[in-house]
């Protein structure tokens, strides 16, 4: 077991990230998360009144990765990326300069053997005017981290799936080449790419983005429950279960509530039966 210092995780806070982009990547990252062969999605890649996915925030203004630095003792081999949270306060631009910078919020000691739960926030803001865009917060699994004792942050718990019949089905093709299109949008982490690094890491082939997954269950619940209008999404949480496979199908079962001005869905992977996607919540605003 690797000892942590809790009390410089705690502390750090990066630097701040300016990110100045264009349409381009506004429309890849639509690309890299399956959109474009629905005709409903134009407006998420053609330059003409483009609009931006919600889930696109996650992957904006990301500062370096700083948990290997030996300073904080922190195991990485040992890390797994468990939730991902994205607030939206105002759409983020098709294109523009934006800035991000990311704090820690809670470490959560579960015990000695049972590993910590890292949570991460990074604001976005628009670096003219300051406007807030999103709040992005990463939880991270510190399987090796535990027992570290003293101080312990709360955090969130998972948000339950009904238990009643989902209200909306929504099926998704990834392809073949899925990873590799994403990979552009940030992400070159050689395990989506590298058969032998995969299959070092204990998986068969190279696996889909876990961020990319996120972004095609946003684009679904966008479809299904917002009208295709991705300005209604104002949150959108996951909880990651088990890796996907380019190529696989993924299927989305939604559940609304509050008079459809929230959501619950999860989804799977019906060639394996795998749940990869759990507790998920989204928040809504009128149409």
């Amino acid at each position: 077991m690797t000892r942590i210092d809790p009390a410089r995780v705690r502390a750090h806070r990066s630097e701040p990230v300016l990110q100045s982009y264009d349409h381009r990547t506004t429309i890849l990252y639509a690309l890299g998360v399956g959109a474009g062969s629905d005709p409903e999605d134009q407006k998420f890649v053609y330059e003409k009144n483009l609009l931006t996915l919600p889930s696109q925030s996650v992957i904006m203004a990301r500062e370096r990765f700083w948990l290997h630095d030996p300073e904080y003792g922190i195991d990485v081999t040992k890390l797994l990326h468990g939730e991902q949270s994205v607030q939206i306060h105002k759409p983020l631009p098709a294109a523009g300069t934006i800035r991000g910078q990311l704090t820690v919020e809670a470490l959560h000691d579960k015990g000695e053997g049972r590993g910590a739960l890292l949570v991460m926030k990074r604001e976005i803001t628009d670096a003219d005017s300051g406007d807030a865009i999103a709040t992005v917060r990463i939880t991270s699994f510190l399987r090796a981290n535990g027992g570290f004792g003293g101080q312990n942050d709360p955090v969130a718990e998972p948000r339950p799936i009904p238990q009643r019949p989902a209200e909306m089905v929504v099926t998704s093709a990834t392809t073949a080449e899925q990873a590799l299109l994403y990979r552009l949008c940030g992400d070159d982490n050689p395990i989506h790419v590298d058969h032998e690094v995969a299959r070092k890491a204990g998986f068969p082939n190279p696996i889909l983005h876990g961020l990319c997954t996120y972004g095609v269950a946003c684009r679904a619940v966008v479809q299904a429950v917002c009208g295709n209008d991705p300005e209604r999404m104002k949150r959108f949480d996951v909880r990651f279960s088990r890796p996907v496979y380019p190529g696989d199908q993924i299927v989305t079962e939604i559940w609304t509530e509050e008079g459809g001005k929230a959501a619950h869905f999860r989804c799977w992977v019906p060639k394996r039966q795998e749940m990869v996607l759990n507790n998920g919540y989204a928040e809504i605003s009128a149409s």
